[in-house]
């Protein structure tokens, strides 16, 4: 039977209450989490440590799905990238003030759609949206 993992969509309101959820449920055996980082969480999906194990395939249920995709929608993202346009940031300028302006024109990726694009590049992933 395949492995069955159960995201708590109640408890996303942000960025960083999406990443102690992932925490919370892919990391609970290990004794470090992983950071507030899309690059972290598709390499949690490769499996190696945590709840996925090498190539090991899963249902990922995402109970409350509609109410993540509100709490990483629009707004959430639009301050994601104004963070990543502030004068210190070690990011791109160029690439977040495209990002930016994509999203201020409807036609960028919300932070959810970002998250759903990255469950989408692991094939040993199947999400189950609820």
């Amino acid at each position: 039977m395949k492995k069955q993992i159960v995201i708590s969509g109640s408890r996303i309101e942000d960025i960083p209450s999406f990443y102690q959820e992932i925490n919370r449920v892919f990391m609970q055996s290990e004794d470090w989490k992983i950071s507030d980082s899309l690059d972290a969480f598709s390499d949690m999906l490769y499996g190696g440590y945590g709840e996925i194990q090498g190539g090991e395939h899963a249902d990922l249920i995402w109970r409350d799905f509609e109410k993540s995709k509100k709490a990483l929608g629009y707004n959430v993202t639009r301050d994601y990238y104004a963070q990543k346009l502030q004068p210190d940031s070690p990011f791109s300028r160029e690439t977040f003030e495209e990002k930016l302006a994509a999203l201020e024109q409807g036609t960028g990726q919300t932070y959810f759609d970002i998250i759903l694009s990255i469950i989408g590049e692991h094939p040993n992933i199947n999400l189950v949206a609820e």
